[in-house]
């Protein structure tokens, strides 16, 4: 029954997406809505000036819609069902801000990196409130091993962390036509199979209620992009992953996951340690994505290895949580 429950629920998440998309990228074109390029990005980027954005707004949408109706049909809706929407719209009302600065004001940067993160902590702090109702354990687990680590009090010092770093990395690894949209589809895909595999079908709902939207999304977004998801979508599916798995209580799991989130975010600290202490990059330009682009790697080729990483990591993680 429940497998039957959550095939209807990516269906449902993919068909709304496509659905909606054809008349919704119109609307977005008409308003304006259109992608600023940086200047001193990839040169081939510029052609993508003026592509409408904004379309996380596409994926929200079908997020909620399908995992309300899908939820309220086959269970009930749970306070874990309740964190996941709330952390993730809370992300995607944060990232329209930003984008709305960005493509309305014309303020290229958007919001101040000050009032973002603060933005970030403050729903991090009140999922953390509320999560902790649940009487859920403090302690983080090891993958592959019988260990774990209880951090008490400090648990909600990570458990911020958490949410704010994993949503700044999936922000960084928007910079391809469907790099993220694909990763996230299997990042997504992954945690379904492991909340199914514990039992929590409120949250392996939710996470192919996710896979649906963005696959649906993708087929707009793939190369060449008729639409960008903008950080409407990126810093919602940021948090919202790492509330999957901080709900599965796989938190450390992510990092394994999400790998290419991590390696796209260490290419950027690494760059800018390097350019600060020593005057010299280590990559031609971060994040990593770019950083093929410009050894002439095309833009098709780029994209469609990260996804072969990131399924990688993601059978790796689904192994190991399961069979070790």
């Amino acid at each position: 029954m429940i497998e039957e429950v959550i095939l209807y629920a990516i269906i449902i998440g993919f068909v709304i997406s496509v659905v909606i998309s054809p008349f919704f990228i119109p609307f977005l074109r008409r308003l304006k809505f259109g992608q600023s390029i940086r200047e001193e990005g990839p040169q081939s980027h510029l052609k993508k000036k003026g592509t409408p954005t904004m379309g996380g707004l596409i994926i929200l949408l079908s997020i909620v819609i399908t995992t309300l109706v899908i939820t309220g049909k086959f269970s009930e809706i749970t306070i874990t069902t309740f964190l996941l929407l709330f952390v993730t719209l809370g992300y995607g009302v944060l990232g329209f801000l930003d984008d709305f600065i960005k493509v309305v004001l014309k303020r290229n940067l958007g919001l101040t990196s000050k009032q973002k993160f603060f933005g970030q902590i403050v729903i991090a702090v009140i999922f953390y409130f509320i999560f902790k109702q649940n009487n859920v354990s403090t302690a983080i687990s090891i993958p592959g091993l019988d260990l774990e680590i209880n951090l008490g009090i400090f648990y909600v010092v990570f458990l911020v962390f958490w949410l704010v770093g994993f949503s700044n990395a999936v922000n960084l690894t928007d910079g391809l036509d469907g790099l993220l949209s694909g990763t996230a589809a299997i990042a997504f895909g992954a945690f379904a199979v492991l909340a199914w595999y514990q039992g929590q079908y409120d949250v392996a709902i939710f996470s192919v209620a996710v896979v649906g939207a963005v696959l649906g999304f993708l087929v707009f977004n793939a190369h060449p992009a008729k639409v960008f998801m903008g950080d409407t979508g990126s810093l919602a599916l940021g948090g919202a992953i790492a509330t999957v798995a901080i709900a599965l209580k796989l938190e450390l799991l992510l990092i394994l996951v999400g790998g290419v989130f991590v390696v796209e975010t260490l290419s950027v600290i690494i760059q800018v340690i390097s350019f600060k202490t020593t005057g010299k990059r280590v990559f031609r330009m971060s994040p990593l994505h770019h950083h093929y682009e410009l050894v002439g790697w095309s833009e098709w080729r780029v994209v469609v290895t990260f996804w072969t990483v990131g399924l990688l990591c993601s059978i790796l993680a689904i192994y190991i949580e399961v069979w070790i």
